[in-house]
C-alpha cells in the first residue's frame, strides 16, 4: 500500500470525513451561557489493515470567556479552578486554534473533505465547540455542524453499555476512575472506544459496503 492509499483508507471508510475524538469541560450544561474550560482533541488514524488507533492528542486549557457562568456543582464534579495560576488557560479563540490547526492538517494529510466529531453524548460536546466557534467569530471550524459519531449509540449496540467507564470496561479497555473527568483523560478513553468498537466490526465476516465506495 503507497502512502497516497493509507491516508486515504479512512477517508474511504468514513465517506470523506475524518473521525476526531473530542471531550469537553465546562462550567454548565448551558453552551450558550457557561464557561468552556477544557478541550481534548484526539485525531484518529488508520493502519495498513484498515484498523484504526488513536494517533495524535491535543489539549488545552480555556479561559473563561467574559461573563461566563461558572456553576459551582459543575466545577466541583470536574474538579477545575478557573483561577488555578498553573491553569496556563488560552483564550477562546486561540485555544480553538491551538485544537484546530493539527486538525485542519490531518483532514489535509488524509485527503478528507471535513472532520467528523466522535463523543460520548456527542451532541454536548460539538454544542459546545458550535457555541464557542460562533462566540469567537472563528472561521475555520473543520468540524461538520451537526453530523456526529456517538459512543453512547455505539456502545450500547456493541456492548450493551451507555455510560463511558461501563463501556470502556466492557470493551476490555483499562479505566481508572480518579482520572476520569478531565478532558484528556476521557478523550483518550473515548478514543480507544471508538477504535475498539469499530475495529471488531472490521475484523468480523460481515459485508463492508464502505471497501467499495469512491469518494470524489
Amino acid at each position: 500500500m503507497t502512502n497516497t492509499e493509507k491516508t486515504s483508507a479512512i477517508r474511504a471508510r468514513f465517506r470523506g470525513f475524518l473521525p476526531v475524538v473530542v471531550d469537553v469541560e465546562t462550567a454548565g450544561f448551558d453552551a450558550k451561557t457557561d464557561a468552556l474550560l477544557e478541550i481534548s482533541a484526539v485525531i484518529i488514524g488508520m493502519d495498513s489493515n484498515a484498523m484504526l488507533y488513536p494517533a495524535e492528542t491535543h489539549s488545552c486549557h480555556v479561559a473563561p470567556f467574559p461573563g461566563a457562568n461558572l456553576d459551582p456543582k459543575a466545577l466541583e464534579f470536574n474538579g477545575i479552578d478557573p483561577d488555578h495560576p498553573f491553569r496556563m488557560a488560552l483564550p477562546e479563540k486561540e485555544a480553538l486554534n491551538h485544537i484546530f490547526s493539527p486538525i485542519r492538517k490531518a483532514v489535509k494529510a488524509n485527503r478528507c473533505n471535513r472532520s467528523i466529531l466522535v463523543g460520548h453524548n456527542a451532541f454536548f460536546d460539538l454544542g459546545f465547540i458550535n457555541a464557542s466557534v460562533e462566540r469567537t467569530g472563528f472561521k475555520r471550524n473543520p468540524f461538520h455542524p451537526f453530523s456526529t459519531f456517538d459512543t453512547v449509540s455505539l456502545a450500547g449496540l456493541a456492548l450493551g453499555q451507555t455510560v463511558l467507564a461501563r463501556s470502556v470496561d466492557a470493551a476490555g479497555i483499562a479505566w481508572d476512575g480518579n482520572q476520569a473527568h478531565s478532558a484528556i483523560y476521557d478523550a483518550e478513553k473515548t478514543a480507544e472506544l471508538f477504535c475498539t468498537i469499530v475495529n471488531r466490526l472490521q475484523a468480523s465476516d460481515i459485508e463492508k459496503p464502505w471497501e467499495r465506495l469512491e469518494i470524489p
